[in-house]
């Protein structure tokens, strides 16, 4: 299983989005696409999605930008995956037709993987990946004093 690079940048920018949520301000793409060096319009596109989804919200006007339309506690990373990669992906499909036994008990354990992976998704929040983001942070302080 692999994070693509389309998962990889919208989880970037609810990040972004995650840290300004306490303060109530308002991120523009430019922004985003600075802090985490996401080109512009592909990272339109993507919060284009986030905001169909229901994950953000787009504010008009001069101050104007995105915010996460939730609490960030309430926000999983399956969720935010799933918004991106689409439902289908987040949800195990059983090959019915499989030719072979092999085939099907090599299915069968893909399946086991992908309910695994999405337990974990399902356990940690934007919240979850800010605090990490901050401890990481204050380690990286504490090693160069």
């Amino acid at each position: 299983m692999e994070l693509s690079n389309k998962s990889e940048y919208a989880l970037l920018a609810l990040l972004e989005l995650a840290s300004c949520y306490p303060s109530g301000e308002s991120l523009q793409i430019r922004q985003m696409a600075v802090l985490q060096d996401i080109p512009n319009r592909y990272l339109e596109q993507l919060l284009a999605t986030l905001r169909r989804r229901g994950l953000i919200k787009s504010i008009r006007g001069a101050k104007g930008g995105y915010v996460l339309a939730r609490d960030p506690r309430k926000i999983t990373l399956l969720e935010a995956w799933s918004s991106i990669e689409g439902v289908d992906a987040a949800v195990p499909t059983v090959e019915q037709n499989s030719k072979t036994l092999e085939t099907q008990i090599i299915n069968e354990v893909w399946q086991e993987a992908r309910q695994a992976a999405n337990a974990v998704l399902e356990k940690y929040t934007l919240q979850d990946l800010c605090e990490r983001r901050l401890k990481h942070r204050e380690k990286e302080l504490m090693y160069y004093i």
